[in-house]
């Protein structure tokens, strides 16, 4: 089983098609097939249903994809502890992220990073918390930045804060005249329309804990994690958006904006996994980061 070969295998997997997957490696289509089907001949069954109008993997496609992605990992990673050996380095940065981060130092830090490190080159993932912490336990990314989770976090998984923030409301008060109290009572924000962030968001079960303790009932009728989206939506009136108090999709919106009481607030962390040795990228950003932030960098 050739390395080469689990990285075409990747591709199909990813782009749902033979030829993309061929233009993405800079290959030909009947390379990549062929390569497949060795694949295939190798472990004794079909790993892509080739019979739809798209490219799907098989359960046995299914079973391989974790174990592919982690070999081009580890080889990618392998390859840039050699070349930090070595005196240069080298390799790619997994780093994923949420809402709101581009206006953190994180953009800033990645830039150091370049150019300090011009043979890294860096991988953004968006997302919300939830899958981002999986995706960091599966090593599929380095890092992420994920609002910290109300039951915690895993023992394998370091966390170093970045910020504290808040949950605001945002309304057309011509729509929901909620009157001019500031904090707004949360019980009087659920008896209308609700807009918040999904149930995979860390920020989404911020604000049905502080709705539990305060023994108010919360329905979201409305879930977006882009909070550009929330505003457009509590700007056509949908109902009356719970958001984030820093974003900046809330300056300028014309819209009533409230503190909420009893005060949904929640911290933003920067994770990594500590239970690994941290591959050569991940270590030069940690330092950076560590440097910023007056901590110790991570082993």
């Amino acid at each position: 089983m050739e390395l080469r070969t689990l990285e075409y295998f990747l591709a199909v997997a990813e782009e749902e098609s033979f030829t993309r997957a061929a233009q993405k490696c800079f290959v030909t289509q009947p390379s990549i097939s062929a390569q497949i089907q060795g694949l295939e001949r190798e472990l004794g069954e079909s790993l892509f249903d080739r019979t739809q109008r798209t490219t799907v993997l098989t359960d046995g496609g299914r079973v391989l994809l974790p174990y592919a992605r982690e070999c081009v990992r580890a080889a990618s990673d392998a390859k840039a502890e050699f070349s930090a050996r070595a005196g240069l380095l080298r390799g790619q940065l997994r780093i994923g992220t949420g809402g709101g981060v581009e206006h953190t130092t994180i953009p800033a830090l990645l830039g150091e990073l370049r150019q300090k490190y011009p043979g890294i080159d860096v991988e953004v993932a968006e997302a919300t918390s939830a899958p981002l912490l999986d995706m960091v336990l599966q090593s599929r990314l380095h890092a992420a930045v994920i609002a910290r989770p109300a039951a915690g976090l895993p023992a394998t998984i370091s966390a170093s804060p970045m910020f504290t923030d808040e949950i605001v409301a945002v309304y057309d008060p011509t729509v929901y005249p909620l009157g001019d109290a500031d904090p707004i009572p949360l019980r009087d924000i659920v008896s209308h329309p609700v807009i918040t962030y999904p149930q995979t968001s860390a920020l989404r079960g911020a604000v049905e804990r502080v709705a539990t303790e305060a023994g108010v009932v919360l329905s979201a009728n409305v879930a977006a994690n882009d909070a550009r989206l929330q505003v457009a939506f509590a700007a056509q009136g949908l109902g009356v958006a719970l958001s984030v108090r820093s974003d900046p999709a809330l300056r300028e919106t014309g819209l009533t904006i409230r503190h909420v009481s009893p005060q949904i607030g929640f911290d933003k962390v920067l994770i990594w996994r500590n239970d690994l040795t941290a591959p050569a990228p991940l270590r030069a950003f940690l330092e950076l980061w560590a440097n910023l932030a007056g901590t110790p960098a991570a082993p």
